[in-house]
């Protein structure tokens, strides 16, 4: 059953959202006013998504406006950057909603708003942000883990919000002090898993708080690592060079095939090119036949500390 109760307001990606929904992720906020950035609350959507919806597809994409549908889970509007309506399926559970309303939901409003959303980890390491990025399954939260292990502080896992400043800086700005990891994961690093709540009924990746070491201020972005599985024994890192940088930023944007529906192309190409030159791209290659997440934690330590530049 889904609990409806009074609006509360929350703290996430630099915005004021106000939820009927618990979030119980999320740092509280006050909202001077009775204002909120986000608006997040139940509606009827069956309708509206009848009307709209093409058989077959599962998302509505137009300039400023995005539905989707979750089999079993709920119908989810967006609109304008400011609003997120949801209509919940008979028997839906709350942490279901939670994990499409932070993140699908929220990515999109950040790309109505022209704040990049890439998808990955973002760490601070000595006051500038490097975000983890990759394909799902790729490690970035376990790497994320891994330098969290080593006293470093997280910024953001899974949407990971990059604002431009006047003076043309990426600024990265904090989620919200929450990991998502594979039992696997937590296996590995020791972690009892009897300590975490699984993030779906009956998943085995765990919502891991991190309150005590996450980055609560914007930080400039300095660098991107990609991360990729191979077949190989060895780990491999690369830098990224000239057009190809373009390239992994699209391929990482959160929700890349909605920028194109949404009017945002222009946008999202401006603000690339604006990146791409100020922050140090490379890709990080590993093996998936061992745990290797200490082993890429020294590495791009190493790198950072040498300022070297590695080349194919």
């Amino acid at each position: 059953m889904i609990e409806i109760a009074e609006k509360t307001a929350y703290k996430a990606f630099g915005l004021t959202v106000s939820c009927e929904l618990p979030l119980p992720e999320l740092p509280q906020a006050g909202v001077e006013g009775g204002a909120a950035d986000v608006v997040i609350k139940k509606s009827d959507l069956f309708a509206l998504w009848s009307e709209k919806s093409v058989p077959n597809e599962d998302f509505i994409i137009q300039e400023n406006l995005v539905m989707f549908h979750i089999p079993e889970t709920a119908i989810f509007l967006i609109e304008n950057g400011n609003k997120i309506l949801f209509s919940p399926m008979e028997g839906a559970q709350e942490d279901e909603l939670r994990l499409y309303i932070l993140g699908t939901c929220m990515g999109t409003v950040l790309l109505h708003r022209k704040i990049l959303p890439l998808h990955g980890s973002a760490i601070a390491i000595d006051g500038k942000v490097y975000a983890i990025v990759g394909e799902s399954g790729a490690g970035k939260s376990t790497l994320a883990s891994a330098f969290l292990k080593r006293g470093y502080q997280l910024l953001s896992d899974d949407v990971i919000p990059v604002a431009v400043t006047d003076e043309n800086v990426p600024v990265v700005i904090p989620a919200y002090p929450q990991q998502k990891l594979w039992i696997e994961s937590l296996n590995e690093f020791e972690m009892e898993s009897s300590n975490y709540q699984p993030i779906i009924d009956r998943e085995t990746k765990f919502a891991i708080p991190v309150q005590s070491q996450f980055a609560g201020e914007p930080l400039p972005l300095a660098g991107v690592f990609e991360l990729v599985k191979t077949d190989q024994d060895e780990i491999e890192l690369h830098s990224i060079q000239k057009l190809e940088r373009f390239y992994t930023l699209f391929t990482h944007t959160y929700r890349n095939f909605f920028v194109q529906k949404s009017g945002l192309m222009d946008w999202h190409f401006s603000t690339l090119a604006k990146i791409v030159n100020k922050i140090e791209l490379y890709q990080l290659r590993r093996p998936t036949s061992r745990f290797t997440a200490h082993d890429l934690t020294d590495l791009i330590l190493t790198t950072l500390n040498k300022g070297e530049t590695v080349n194919d």
